[in-house]
């Protein structure tokens, strides 16, 4: 039972939540959370004394279908006969029914990813309200992926809840017309949430690698959705699978940062690699071309194992593309490390000088490699930059790698 009941909490709270908040609406929010926990807690409490029982998952649904109709019925004698004497308040409306069932659970968790990810609240808010509210992350783990204080992470919730109820967002799926519209800050926060695990530089791997996983399972509800399986959203799933496929080879034996060119590629994942080509041909359909598109297009390349000229040269022009269509400085210094596997590096040099990304340090970094083989002292001078600037222990490390003895 130990392990069993914060698996349940991780694969139904973020369920039973959309489900009730469906129900109560974004006002009721808390209530929403506070049933669900609780019914987490009489688990606990009950399991330990009478054991698990045949069905754990359909009994929590229960437990909770039970909290939340005893709450309806409070409330519907608040609204009928306490309420009328205090002041003029409308009648409580709806029943008492609490739906459950696996479509519901799936429409309510689409209809919340939806109200969660809306532009009334900044990015960072809605990827912690998707790790609470969709994904069913622990405050402690949450305030882990930001590197920032539980404290910070309560008020930083609250706060977006607030403002969401204070814009009167509903829970409910947008109008075909706007589904399409609606999607990008959706696909944005599901990106900003997969890459803060897969480039975290949290020591908690399994918070990590969990990370990643929501976030390609976020999207998948949106693929097997015939109202949301658009080009895009293929995309950003296909990029996701690229990239997940080498999860296990970017880190070795002591958590070090391994390059690409020095990955074991027997540990790529080539299932993964497999259904990230599926969702690449599926993302093909219709004219739109998407950033997804293009970073899906470099991630498989980077699934080449060969290094040819053909390949470099293609994914060169993917980023040319992709800076026109979405500028990242991540992006721009990305692209002139491919335009130095084109062009050589002293041409990539002038690129790279050109660009100026002032106390960076993957700029410093990619200035070092660079240099490395035409100006070693430059290229150490680089390398000790970016070590100054670099936050983790893991970059420094990789970094300390690179530079010459003394």
């Amino acid at each position: 039972m130990n392990d069993l009941i914060p698996h349940l909490f991780r694969t139904e709270y973020r369920k039973i939540v959309s489900v009730l908040c469906r129900r109560f609406g974004f006002q009721e929010i808390e209530v929403a959370e506070d049933i669900a926990s609780d019914t987490f807690l009489t688990a606990s409490q009950s399991w330990g004394i009478e054991g698990v029982p045949p069905n754990p998952v359909g009994w929590l649904y229960q437990v909770a279908k039970n909290k939340a109709k005893n709450h309806l019925r409070r409330n519907t004698i608040w609204q009928e006969k306490i309420a009328p004497d205090i002041q003029d308040h409308a009648p409580f409306s709806g029943g008492a029914d609490i739906d459950l069932s696996a479509q519901n659970i799936m429409d309510s968790q689409l209809q919340m990813m939806f109200a969660i990810c809306h532009p009334a609240i900044s990015a960072e808010s809605q990827i912690a309200l998707s790790l609470r509210i969709l994904c069913g992350f622990g405050i402690d783990e949450i305030a882990d992926a930001f590197h920032t204080s539980k404290d910070t992470i309560n008020k930083r919730l609250l706060r977006a809840k607030e403002k969401l109820r204070e814009a009167g967002i509903g829970i409910e799926m947008p109008e075909a017309a706007q589904v399409e519209v609606r999607l990008e800050p959706v696909l944005a926060t599901i990106y900003l949430l997969f890459n803060e695990g897969y480039y975290s530089m949290s020591k908690n791997k399994a918070l990590r690698r969990d990370l990643c996983l929501e976030a390609m399972r976020l999207c998948t509800m949106l693929v097997e959705n015939p109202q949301t399986n658009e080009p895009q959203v293929n995309a950003l799933l296909s990029l996701m699978c690229f990239h997940a496929s080498r999860f296990d080879a970017r880190l070795d034996d002591h958590g070090e940062l391994v390059v690409i060119e020095a990955q074991n590629t027997d540990l790529w994942n080539t299932d993964l690699i497999s259904k990230g080509g599926y969702f690449l041909r599926n993302s093909a359909r219709g004219q739109a071309l998407s950033r997804y598109h293009l970073e899906a297009a470099i991630a498989y390349w980077h699934t080449v194992q060969e290094d040819t000229a053909d390949k470099w040269e293609n994914i060169l022009q993917c980023y040319n593309q992709l800076l026109q269509l979405h500028y990242t400085p991540t992006a721009a210094l990305n692209r002139t490390y491919a335009f130095s596997k084109v062009h050589g590096k002293p041409s990539a040099i002038r690129e790279a000088e050109k660009l100026d990304l002032k106390n960076n340090h993957f700029y410093e970094l990619l200035l070092g490699e660079l240099y490395t083989g035409i100006d070693t002292p430059k290229a150490q001078a680089h390398f000790h930059n970016a070590l100054a600037l670099a936050k983790s222990e893991v970059e420094k490390q990789a970094i300390r790698k690179k530079m010459v003895p003394g």
